[in-house]
């Protein structure tokens, strides 16, 4: 259901008219008011979505992650001049890692991207995770919405590649796919992580540096995704090698996207994992707004020292305060 229009101001509709016009400008502005953590601009921002809702859909969301140091960058630059080139448009979400300390993010990947930055057809948008879990922007899932409205046929989100991060950004793009140095190809550690189970797509980069340890790597990874019960019946991933830095592999790589959105298409899979991605994205916020109105009630304020304190010392069980605590809730 969208936002009645008598809800959205001036300034908003203005908004809207110029992200509906592929500006890049207005698309800047209303990212800076779905990242804003004021109340009424929330409030604002959720109004612009929903009007733009009915304008979203139409893109392709890529997920790209690794290991630092794997290229992540220069794989997107090289990817997305091509895409360029045979008449696509390029949106990169680039989740940067904030600084623990100050708060601040690095936001690099502007500078990394000198020669996609060029081209009016493309949009870079370096976000801070802010602490975010998986190091995933909060509100990546509506700058995607937003660049979609904006008329951008290909998202690409850009992650940290640490940890949780590629299991958050795997549950909000329609591919996810993992870029892997050819001498890092341990695929009994990438086992343990996880990461085979949820890769769509898997590249070997840099493969000009070691041809030798690249066809080792790959070898490595078709083992481990061979030993795996696929995510789906009708996807097996495949090992891809490139070399970003040489434009070399990016072709092939593009057509096996193109593979994977017709091989999941005609079953109603493609559509139905959309649909998933997007309701567990509402449970999610439900819990976080749980836990923000729960942390944020006087009584529990009040009394949480105390129960804490309690449970720490043994005078009662974590399950008794919990208990109690939420309680508190209800009056």
């Amino acid at each position: 259901m969208s936002a009645p229009c008598q809800m959205l101001l001036p300034a908003d509709q203005t908004l809207i008219a110029g992200v509906l016009a592929g500006e890049r400008r207005a698309l800047a502005k209303a990212i800076t008011l779905i990242e804003s953590t004021r109340s009424d601009h929330q409030q604002r921002a959720q109004h612009v979505l929903n009007t733009l809702l009915p304008h979203t859909g139409q893109a392709i969301r890529v997920g790209i992650s690794g290991v630092p140091g794997a290229g992540k960058s220069t794989f997107i630059e090289a990817l997305g001049v091509w895409l360029i080139e045979r008449g696509k448009k390029l949106a990169v979400l680039a989740v940067d890692p904030s600084s623990s300390l100050s708060g601040g993010s690095i936001l690099g990947d502007k500078t990394r991207m000198e020669q996609l930055c060029q081209h009016a057809e493309a949009f870079i948008r370096p976000s801070p995770s802010a602490g975010s879990l998986g190091g995933v922007a909060e509100k990546t899932r509506e700058a995607m919405l937003l660049c979609e409205a904006a008329g951008f046929d290909v998202i690409i989100v850009e992650t940290v590649g640490v940890g949780q991060s590629e299991t958050t950004v795997a549950g909000m793009v329609d591919i996810f796919c993992l870029l892997q140095l050819p001498n890092a190809g341990d695929d009994l550690q990438a086992i343990k992580k996880g990461i085979v189970e949820i890769a769509d797509l898997v590249v070997i980069n840099k493969a000009d540096i070691d041809p030798r340890a690249t066809a080792v790597a790959r070898a490595q990874w078709r083992n481990a995704l061979h030993m795996l019960r696929p995510a789906s019946p009708n996807w097996l991933p495949p090992v891809l090698t490139a070399s970003a830095l040489h434009k070399e592999g990016v072709a092939e790589f593009w057509a096996a996207i193109e593979q994977y959105q017709a091989a999941l298409t005609p079953s109603g899979e493609f559509a139905a994992k959309r649909q998933h991605q997007a309701t567990n994205w509402m449970w999610q916020l439900i819990d976080f707004g749980l836990r923000q109105h729960f942390r944020h009630h006087s009584r529990v304020q009040e009394s949480l020292p105390g129960f804490a304190q309690a449970v720490a010392q043994g005078q009662t069980t974590p399950a008794a305060a919990a208990y109690a605590l939420l309680d508190m809730l209800n009056h």
